[in-house]
């Protein structure tokens, strides 16, 4: 028997999927199940087979799986009304997926039984109890989810609790109360678990909550704090409406805050968070709670003078434990310790009070009025500081740039172009090319410009475009932030442009990304 006192259950495949532009494919489930696996969750719910060929044919991948610590269910419902069971066909998928665990939900709520599944109390609890005693005599492991637990229980106590306790007869091994419209609170659930302990005392329960109040990781915690033995969730919170319980704010709440320990490295949660952003196609949340990629991001001169002396003085857990890390920001709120940390990531030494930090943080400072913004441009800032250091090899002069649109009227496709004049020690170079943009056609045409200087520029590619408007109330007049991130293949680097020509700003942003590749290398040789 484990020692664990609090299990994960992962439903990121299943509930995770209802969610609004979160969309799995077979493969998709097969991948984060194994990742799941390795991360050291305990339940992984694959989905439902009786309910889509997908579900149907993941469970018949997922029996090739060797998965060394989690255990797989499938999910589905209580035998329908005035059928028995062993004639309900939903029934017999769920034994034909072969899963060691079963899940299914069934009616709390005495509205949902009268008025949705329009029959009577005594049928609804049969129809638990059957149910889950016909998945046991079959070998399966019974988690029991509860459907609008909390909201049945507050109409009719008797009527919620007498619903589980059938299910508590037929032998489930843990009965999972479910805030299915997340509208409870958490001093309601803690009070609410404690009477479901006191009733139901030998069955383990646990907790399946919703965001829809932003408290689906405090009512979970909650319902811990009351003796809850399982905690259900999906990784970054995906599902229906607003989502579910966040597994990656909830596991390092139990585990840091609460003494819980539930999964054996936690320092692979923010991995596994992108993972499963990536696999999915969706853009990572940069606020999230532990994992995002501001959530120990420090821009205050103070708060980051601090931090440099006492990194507790504002971080409420070692960034490292969770696999993030500090991020210190450079804005015109930063001091000479920003810059100096900067410096320090880059292996350029610079000292406090020096003359070189002053005038850095100067110039920043006197950038960032002008609609610069180093926050996601750390390449712009290396150049800057490379520059005010004396370290920085300028690797061209430009002539001149042009570019043009032409618009034909006989059907023509319509032909960006951009020319590019410029001279590298003294020897000229003359390029012109086609983009499927401005800014497409600039950017070819200053590489095409480069390459017979620094081949090695080839290895170098645009991944991000990003354009902001700065001052709207100037219209088409207004000046624009260019936000370029570039790539190596190995390594990503952001730099940033600002003019009141998009095309200008996009120039400065090239340029500046091509150019710090170029000083790297040169310091790396």
């Amino acid at each position: 028997m484990s020692a664990k006192s609090v299990f994960l259950y992962d439903t990121t495949l299943r509930d995770g999927t209802q969610g609004e532009g979160f969309q799995l494919s077979g493969l998709d489930k097969l991948r984060i199940a194994e990742r799941l696996d390795a991360f050291g969750v305990d339940y992984i719910e694959g989905g439902w087979p009786g309910s889509n060929p997908k579900d149907v044919e993941f469970f018949q991948e997922a029996k090739k799986l060797e998965l060394k610590h989690a255990k797989l269910a499938a999910f589905g419902s209580t035998r329908r009304a005035n059928t028995p069971v062993e004639e309900d066909p939903q029934v017999a998928l769920l034994l034909a997926a072969e899963t060691p665990v079963v899940t299914i939900f069934g009616k709390s709520w005495e509205m949902q039984v009268t008025e949705v599944l329009r029959t009577t109390v005594e049928e609804n609890r049969a129809m638990i109890h059957d149910t889950v005693a016909y998945l046991v005599k079959h070998g399966r492991e019974v988690v029991y989810d509860a459907e609008h637990f909390f909201d049945g229980y507050k109409d009719s106590p008797e009527h919620a609790l007498a619903a589980i306790e059938a299910a508590a007869q037929g032998g489930a091994s843990c009965l999972v109360l479910c805030d299915t419209n997340g509208g409870t609170l958490p001093s309601e659930v803690e009070e609410i678990c404690a009477a479901v302990k006191a009733r139901i005392p030998n069955t383990p329960f646990g907790i399946h909550t919703h965001n829809d109040c932003e408290l689906a990781v405090a009512n979970a915690v909650a319902a811990v704090k009351a003796g809850g033995t399982q905690v259900q969730g999906t990784i970054n919170g995906y599902g229906e409406r607003t989502g579910n319980c966040n597994l990656t704010s909830v596991i390092p709440i139990l585990q840091l805050k609460m003494g819980i320990e539930v999964v054996p490295q936690l320092d692979k949660l923010q991995d596994l968070s992108y993972f499963v952003d990536d696999v999915s196609n969706n853009p990572h949340f940069a606020r999230a709670p532990f994992v995002g990629r501001t959530a120990f991001a420090h821009k205050g001169g103070m708060h980051v003078n601090a931090v440099q002396k006492l990194a507790r003085s504002y971080e409420h857990i070692v960034p490292e434990s969770v696999g993030n890390a500090r991020n210190i920001l450079v804005s015109e709120l930063s001091g000479q310790s920003n810059i100096l940390l900067k410096a320090e990531r880059l292996g350029i030494p610079l000292e406090k009070g020096s003359k070189e930090a002053s005038a850095i943080l100067k110039n920043v400072k006197e950038l960032e009025n002008e609609g610069y913004s180093f926050e996601a441009a750390g390449g712009s800032l290396e150049i800057l500081i490379r520059r005010e250091l004396g370290q920085y090899t300028k690797p061209f002069d430009l002539t001149e740039y042009h570019t043009s649109f032409r618009q034909y009227r006989d059907g023509h496709p319509p032909v960006c172009e951009a020319t590019v004049k410029l001279a590298v020690n003294g020897t000229p170079e003359l390029t012109v090319a086609e983009g499927h943009g401005v800014v497409n056609a600039l950017d070819l045409a200053l590489r095409k410009a480069l390459l017979p200087f620094y081949p090695e520029i080839a290895e170098v590619s645009l991944v991000d475009y990003k354009v902001r408007i700065l001052d709207g109330h100037d219209a088409t007049a207004a000046k624009t932030r260019v936000l370029i991130v570039s790539t190596d293949g190995h390594r990503n680097w952001g730099t940033v442009g600002v003019s009141d020509n998009i095309i200008e700003a996009s120039w400065l942003a090239l340029v500046d990304g091509i150019d710090l590749f170029l000083q790297r290398r040169k310091a790396a040789n």
